[in-house]
């Protein structure tokens, strides 16, 4: 495919006369002989870009179908949100897509304040005065949550509530097992976290609960907040960024430190990434902080400038002295939330949550009027809900594509029962006559 060779022949002159050879024969003389190909690679002569596409599209096609042209109805952490114009077109110029480390903040002055804008917006939404210039995705940023948690209390025993992503709960227990944490899942009431007796079961050092959680129900962060005050823990709220628009921020109800997904804002599905960790907390907890803070300062000559403020991590300071060994970011994804999160404005944030809201509630009255339908859990939900059913759900899931659906998430092997359940949610996206096709999809697929 043409668009891959990187270099022409007259720039390999160039390179090669810039450090006196005359081939790449002569490059690579220092190889041994005897390790080196001999004669030509038995390779298939080239084919154009238009063909290798076509090509790779019939084999695709053998699978039957794909997830395109699907009416997506699913969530658990990715969601099928519009991404206007305007955030695509400004997040794809070259001066953001092509940056990398702003390490030189004197030729990275745009980037650098990109970030701080970010920052402020991540902090206000999560009411905390700190946000990190980003993660890798929101299964990093817990752990990292953890990480800083465990360092702020002094105490490995982690209760990790199992209403967060059971996706995240495996990375944070793939990292315990380097870290030592002494990790506890707290086990899910009516959809709602049932913390034990602290004294029964010995006090932990970090509370870490969703808001919502993954399926979707409001959880009491006070209550949590209570429970980390009578034993000394940090408390961690992994909080769905969307629902901010219309709950109180996790910071105001107590959360020392607030996770979260970024790709409700601006990013693609994309088969799963490239996504973006969020990550906020208060002041005293700045020197834990992971990856990189972007300040504001001024210059030589008192101009308003942008600098990397802190980096905490072992590239960058003492090893001993470093809270984290993530060496980069999501800049381009943070970018693009800060773009997308200017564009909404805090109304457009607001609404984006109601309609979201109203077309999930609408939805889930719709299918518990299904017969043999009912709630998988009793707790207030916001914009995300399971459902228990007569059928697989695995069963629901295949019937639901071949009706032109992507019904939701399986929920088995996560939860009690998951088998028989489906964690579904309706974004802005979807319209009325959607959200009709689908129930009366759902209605065949379940009898």
């Amino acid at each position: 495919m043409a668009t891959y060779i990187p270099h022409t022949d007259d720039e390999i002159d160039t390179m090669l006369a810039s450090i006196s050879l005359s081939s790449l024969d002569e490059l690579f003389s220092a190889i041994p002989e005897a390790i080196r190909v001999q004669g030509a690679l038995e390779l298939a002569a080239g084919v154009s870009e238009p063909d290798v596409l076509a090509h790779l599209e019939s084999l695709a096609g053998r699978n039957g179908r794909d997830g395109r042209g699907l009416v997506c109805f699913a969530g658990g952490g990715a969601y099928d949100h519009e991404i206007p114009a305007v955030t695509r077109a400004l997040a794809g110029r070259s001066e953001f897509v092509t940056s990398y480390t702003p390490y030189q903040a004197e030729v990275a002055q745009g980037v650098l304040q990109a970030l701080f804008e970010y920052q402020t917006m991540i902090a206000r939404l999560f009411g905390l005065p700190l946000a990190n210039a980003s993660l890798y995705d929101g299964a990093s940023a817990t752990v990292e949550a953890v990480n800083l948690g465990v360092a702020a209390s002094g105490r490995s025993r982690v209760w990790l509530s199992e209403g967060i992503h059971p996706h995240w709960r495996q990375v944070v227990a793939t990292c315990a097992t380097g870290t030592g944490h002494d990790l506890v899942t707290v086990r899910l009431d009516g959809g709602t976290t049932r913390w034990p007796d602290p004294g029964t079961a010995g006090p932990p050092g970090v509370v870490v609960v969703g808001y919502p959680n993954y399926l979707g129900c409001l959880e009491d962060i006070p209550g949590a907040r209570a429970l980390c005050d009578a034993t000394g823990a940090v408390l961690v709220v992994a909080a769905d960024p969307v629902a901010t628009g219309v709950l109180c921020s996790p910071g105001g109800q107590g959360a020392d430190v607030v996770v979260g997904e970024g790709q409700v804002f601006g990013s693609a599905l994309g088969f799963g990434g490239p996504y973006l960790g969020l990550f906020a907390c208060r002041q005293e907890h700045v020197r834990r902080l992971p990856g990189r803070l972007v300040g504001e300062t001024v210059d030589t000559e008192g101009r308003r400038a942008y600098v990397t403020t802190l980096r905490t991590r072992e590239q960058d300071i003492r090893r001993e002295k470093a809270t984290s060994n993530v060496c980069t970011n999501q800049t381009l994804m943070a970018i693009t939330a800060a773009i997308q999160l200017a564009w909404l404005g805090t109304e457009g944030l607001a609404e984006l949550a109601r309609r979201c809201a109203r077309a999930t509630h609408f939805l889930h009255d719709a299918l518990v009027g299904i017969d043999g339908v009912t709630p998988y859990s009793r707790a207030p939900f916001l914009r995300e809900f399971a459902v228990r059913l007569p059928v697989p759900a695995s069963t629901v899931v295949d019937r639901m594509a071949d009706a032109g659906f992507l019904a939701g998430i399986d929920l088995a092997g996560a939860y009690d029962g998951g088998e028989h359940a489906l964690l579904v949610t309706a974004t802005e996206r979807r319209t009325r006559q959607e959200i009709d096709a689908y129930v009366t999809a759902f209605t065949k697929a379940v009898a």
